[in-house]
């Protein structure tokens, strides 16, 4: 990923994306108060709205996207994926959901997360965008692998013309999860090898968050693939993170745009 500082506001845009408007934003710049020192863009973490949509405006600005055409979903950690046509009247969000999916231009968007996993898509062919929110459940449920399907079912997309990118979130060495979801990700993907670390002195579990939604795209037939690469849990100046914060912290956003 590139890093692009625009005033107080930094975000990363990934390098295969040069001519789509996207950006995954860090906490850098905006108004919020400590905990959710700076750009907070989560309106369910105690920060106060106006902070909150004083700090989204800053984002759609900076990246010259109209406010009243964005939309979002009520994140519930499901694998839950909807076609986007447009905001809904009279709601911030348009549905419980992780996933949204738009070949809409001049729609942008949007998700926010403090260590699950942003995944955004294009398929530059069809001209259709995608995001998700993959935290350890949505994984497992296989929410990106349902971007990809409902990408080919509503608008004809090929998995290997879908370029797929793998946010900032929670690294391998910082993950720790227990049992229960090493079991989750044995279900879902029939193995843990490579996917789960032990610690050889005590035997605790790390989930590789980064190579599990990797696999799953992969799987479906998605081959053009970039990963961040960057722990959220060891760069809390520049990225909310709810477990090396303890849950008093904010949320940042990952957004794009046709």
């Amino acid at each position: 990923m590139k890093q692009v500082v625009d005033g107080n506001l930094v975000y990363y845009q990934f390098g295969m994306w040069s001519n789509l408007n996207h950006g995954v934003f860090t906490r850098k710049g905006g108004v919020s108060p400590a905990p959710w020192s700076g750009l907070n863009l989560g309106g369910n973490v105690g920060d106060h709205h106006t902070a909150v949509r004083h700090n989204q405006d800053l984002i759609y600005k900076s990246l010259d996207l109209a406010s009243d055409h964005v939309c979002s979903v009520w994140q519930v950690h499901s694998a839950d994926v909807i076609v986007v046509d447009g905001p809904v009247e009279g709601r911030r969000w348009i549905a419980l959901a992780d996933g949204m999916v738009t070949n809409r231009p001049d729609t942008p968007l949007f998700m926010r997360f403090a260590d699950c996993t942003p995944l955004l898509f294009h398929d530059p062919v069809r001209k259709v965008i995608g995001i998700a929110h993959a935290g350890w459940r949505g994984t497992v449920a296989g929410v990106g692998a349902n971007t990809v399907r409902t990408m080919t079912q509503a608008f004809g997309c090929n998995p290997h013309d879908i370029q797929a990118g793998i946010g900032p979130s929670i690294g391998p060495q910082s993950y720790q999860v227990g049992e229960e979801v090493v079991q989750a990700v044995n279900d879902y993907y029939g193995t843990t090898d490579g996917l789960i670390c032990r610690n050889p002195a005590d035997g605790t579990a790390y989930l590789d968050l980064w190579a599990a939604n990797r696999l799953d795209l992969e799987r479906v037939g998605v081959e053009q693939i970039e990963v961040a690469g960057i722990d959220t849990a060891t760069n809390t100046d520049e990225f909310f993170s709810h477990r090396a914060e303890k849950g008093k912290t904010g949320r940042f956003g990952a957004i794009l745009s046709l």
